[in-house]
């Protein structure tokens, strides 16, 4: 009689196991639906739609959830944080003078920083592994100009790979001189006038590489076990809606800034971030063990790809469901002329541009900031309380 119990009990946990699995095949299945992504037969997903409308459409779903996870922790703030964001009638554009403000933890720059993302047509990852962050402030008015953040990059990317001359091995050993901008740009009314070119100038700047080298420099590598020179060579960054007109031509003199280099293969998990992550982050730390961490660090997931690579085929469902389609634009912005040559272990030492944050700003300023305000003065209409994202917050 206890052999049969036994059986029983199992039989009753293999059924609610399959029960659990079927319910989230189901609520996964119905959440792309509803994101307007379509099932091929072979169970991918099909190719996305065309257009940054479109693209901004399958976004939206997981854009209100990071605004959702966001209420409990900014809503309180969000009259005092509009009072960062300058009105366009109030812009004096002959006075503009950005300040590089790094972010601190625990900061009232941090809090404006998590405030100022949820604005983006596309919900922004909040980075990996190490991490530097950015304020643009105009010293002017003490305004928000724009933000950059900086985290580690994903490990294979193929552009990337190609434009440095990479092989499995340099790229093992030094990607850690790389940071890919995982958010970058400007708010309004500073956007009307191009200063997300501006942001993307000054992430290049002297004052972002010492600050990578303070923050990094002389730690060491929990795989390699070897003290880190704290060199930033090479940095990252895609645009949000496939092709970019934000980066192109960015140019100081001769030295183009950021160079595109190919397009991603439309990879990543932000079709599952509009709360059916959290459903199979719980399944796969109920049911899966992690496998792509390194020894030394610990326990848990490497990243939330891993997660849905593993979670989807105990569902069911393909894995290559993590191809979303939307491809978007590659750009390297060396931070030094031979920054190739150092990341192929070609150079011992990098020999970086002597680019101080007022330099390029003076550039930016001639080339684009001027011209703009004089042929188009939609700028003045901007009104801070448009970007309330709250209502009645207090």
């Amino acid at each position: 009689m206890p052999e049969l119990a036994t059986k029983s009990s199992t039989g009753r946990r293999d059924r609610r196991g399959a029960d659990e699995r079927a319910d989230l095949r189901e609520r996964v299945l119905r959440s792309l639906e509803n994101q307007g992504f379509q099932l091929e037969d072979d169970g991918r997903l099909a190719p996305a739609p065309a257009g940054k409308e479109a693209i901004r459409a399958l976004h939206a779903s997981a854009r209100h959830a990071s605004i959702e996870r966001a209420r409990d922790g900014l809503r309180r703030h969000e009259d005092r944080l509009l009072g960062h964001f300058a009105a366009g009638a109030d812009l004096d554009v002959q006075a503009i003078r950005p300040r590089l403000v790094e972010v601190a933890a625990g900061s009232e720059e941090e809090l404006l920083f998590r405030y100022a993302r949820l604005h983006w047509s596309i919900p922004v990852s909040a980075g990996y592994g190490r991490r530097l962050r950015f304020l643009i402030v105009d010293e002017a008015n003490d305004k928000l100009i724009g933000l950059f953040g900086l985290g580690d990059p994903v490990f294979a990317i193929g552009p990337r790979e190609r434009w440095i001359g990479w092989d499995w091995d340099a790229r093992k050993a030094r990607l850690r001189h790389v940071m890919d901008a995982f958010l970058l740009g400007a708010v309004p009314p500073y956007s009307s006038l191009l200063c997300g070119k501006l942001v993307a100038m000054l992430m290049t700047s002297s004052e972002v590489r010492r600050a990578f080298k303070r923050k990094y420099g002389g730690s060491d590598s929990l795989i390699t076990n070897r003290l880190f020179d704290g060199n930033l060579a090479l940095i990252t960054t895609t645009s949000a809606l496939g092709r970019s007109s934000v980066y192109n031509r960015v140019r100081v003199g001769d030295r183009r800034l950021l160079q595109s280099v190919g397009f991603t293969s439309g990879s990543g998990e932000f079709h599952f971030a509009n709360g059916i992550y959290r459903d199979l982050i719980g399944y796969a730390d109920a049911n899966l063990q992690p496998t792509a961490k390194h020894i030394r660090w610990g326990g848990g997931w490497r990243n939330r790809r891993e997660v849905v690579r593993r979670t989807l085929p105990e569902l069911g469902l393909s894995s290559e469901m993590i191809y979303h389609g939307v491809q978007r634009e590659l750009f390297v912005a060396p931070l030094a002329p031979n920054t190739r040559e150092f990341l192929c272990g070609q150079h011992k030492h990098l020999r970086p541009y002597k680019a101080p944050a007022a330099a390029l700003f003076d550039a930016f300023r001639a080339r684009w900031l001027l011209p703009r305000a004089e042929r188009d003065r939609r700028y003045r209409d901007f009104d801070p309380n448009s970007l309330r994202i709250w209502t009645g917050a207090r």
